[in-house]
């Protein structure tokens, strides 16, 4: 019987079932890096419904605001990650393209766990 060749995720993993697949499928995030990860694919993915449930309540846009923007994700680097109790910091660089132009997004991105699980706060952007 031939085996499945694995699909390489979005963030950069070998295998997306074994990397942030779990998470979309259901599996609570660990750390603020894997949350991170985890919603970088989703957007590259299009898991909107994804992207909104890990984002933190009190930060979180309306519906209507996540959306197809038409961005290609091609390519993460985690630059820092740093947890401190319910707190998180994750600093990365996401590139993509947006009709054919390439973009690069450095952020540093603020996580809180909240019931439990890790979620998304907000993110500012060194380079501005």
């Amino acid at each position: 019987m031939k085996r499945k060749a694995a699909t390489p995720c979005p963030c950069g993993g070998a295998d997306y079932a074994a990397c942030c697949g779990r998470f979309h499928a259901g599996q609570t995030a660990p750390t603020a890096e894997a949350l991170m990860r985890s919603r970088y694919s989703a957007y590259a993915l299009g898991l909107f419904d994804y992207i909104e449930a890990t984002w933190h309540s009190s930060t979180r846009p309306p519906r209507a605001n996540l959306r197809d923007d038409g961005a290609r994700w091609i390519g993460l680097e985690v630059k820092a990650h740093r947890e401190d109790g319910d707190a998180a910091t994750v600093e990365f660089v996401a590139r993509c393209r947006i009709a054919g132009r390439a973009q690069r997004l450095h952020e540093i991105s603020r996580f809180l766990r909240e019931d439990g699980k890790w979620t998304y706060l907000d993110g500012s952007f060194p380079e501005e």
